[in-house]
């Protein structure tokens, strides 16, 4: 049974680590095996994928001057800007439950095809796109990626419904890699928000996935270790 936790930490930092934590905590038996999270970064960051690299994804002057930060998730894909206005997802699957998952095609068909019928169910004309996106009227609403483990995998992603579009342009470069369908159309032209309340958003996406089952707990103490020992440290989060 798909468990919920509607749980926003109060930091950047704490909320790529607590995605992290549910996958850790699944992996070693110690929390569910099926999770939805929904959440929204209380500032605006920049959060780069595992593989990617700072300086050709980021505007790192722009960022500091901001006095925005620029983080590295434990999954991969390229930079996104994320803030107040951007819903952001995860969701923790087993194999056990799902073998078929362990194929990377069907995972994110799988949780893909539940993402765009929560949406569907509020606004038309919303299609998969490239290899992990949701896009309307050829705008791209939604980027996505996943982090697997031995038993279990981890897949997050965004949904643009209110966000202030014109930070994506103003901290991220032009991508080094992008999906054929861009046709190398810079941000303004290519990312848009998609027309849906929020707390609509969000319980159509409960619905979907029939999470109703609310989780009691949460990891604070392995959380407090990975922010410790990874997401607040420059080693990681700027090391490529």
């Amino acid at each position: 049974m798909m468990q919920l936790l509607d749980l926003t930490c109060e930091t950047p930092e704490e909320n790529l680590a607590l995605d992290e934590a549910l996958l850790d905590q699944a992996e070693a038996g110690g929390g569910p095996s099926e999770i939805l999270r929904l959440w929204e970064m209380p500032v605006p960051c920049v959060v780069v994928g595992r593989s990617s690299r700072v300086a050709a994804e980021v505007d790192e002057p722009a960022c500091r001057a901001a006095g925005v930060p620029v983080l590295r998730r434990c999954s991969g894909g390229a930079a996104v800007v994320a803030g107040p206005g951007c819903l952001m997802y995860s969701v923790v699957l087993g194999y056990q439950q799902y073998p078929e998952l362990r194929a990377l095609d069907r995972a994110h068909c799988y949780v893909l095809s539940v993402l765009l019928r929560a949406v569907s169910r509020l606004v038309p004309d919303v299609q998969l796109a490239g290899t992990s996106d949701l896009v309307r009227r050829d705008r791209k609403f939604s980027g996505n990626s996943l982090r697997c483990r031995r038993e279990h995998l981890l897949y997050h992603g965004t949904v643009l419904y209110d966000f202030p579009l014109p930070w994506i342009s103003r901290f991220l470069r032009h991508p080094p890699r992008q999906p054929a369908y861009r046709r190398q159309r810079a941000h303004a032209a290519f990312v848009d928000n998609v027309p849906v309340g929020k707390e609509a958003l969000i319980t159509s996406l409960r619905e979907s996935w029939q999470a109703t089952a609310m989780i009691p707990t949460w990891p604070r103490e392995l959380v407090a270790q990975l922010v410790a020992s990874r997401y607040s440290q420059a080693a990681w989060n700027l090391r490529l």
